[in-house]
This record gives C-alpha cells, sequence and structure tokens, in this order.
C-alpha cells in the first residue's frame, strides 16, 4: 500500500510553494517550478484534477515532498 492517497491538484502546488517552490515560467497549464539546488520540475495539470499516488509519489522524488505537507 502506498503512502500516498489522491489529492487535488491545487493543494499539491500549494505545498510545493509553502516548501520554497517558485514558479519560474507558466505555458497554459504547464508551469515551471525552481528551487535553489534542486532540478526544474515540470508541474503539468490542471488545478480540477486529482492526482493519484503514483504520480504523486513520482512528484515527492523531484520535489523532496512528503505526505504530511499535504
Amino acid at each position: 500500500m502506498s503512502q500516498w492517497s489522491a489529492c487535488k491538484t491545487r493543494l499539491v502546488l500549494a505545498a510545493l510553494l509553502r516548501l520554497g517552490w517558485r514558479v519560474k515560467r507558466q505555458s497554459g497549464s504547464h508551469r515551471t517550478l525552481t528551487k535553489p539546488n534542486w532540478e526544474d520540475v515540470v508541474f503539468a495539470f490542471h488545478e480540477a484534477d486529482e492526482l493519484g499516488p503514483r504520480i504523486l509519489a513520482r512528484l515527492a522524488r523531484q520535489t523532496g515532498l512528503r505526505p504530511s505537507d499535504l
């Protein structure tokens, strides 16, 4: 069983912004997030979408996001 449960995209984006990520640029629903000493991450989801456990786990590996951050 995954430690991640499904979550709305807007909540995930808000958590990333609280963790120090910022929007470097945006084109439509594609946002490039940046944080010092981390690789840029493309966040390409609509705000009303729900993200499943697999994509959340992948995003966590790229950004350092933890389930407790949501």
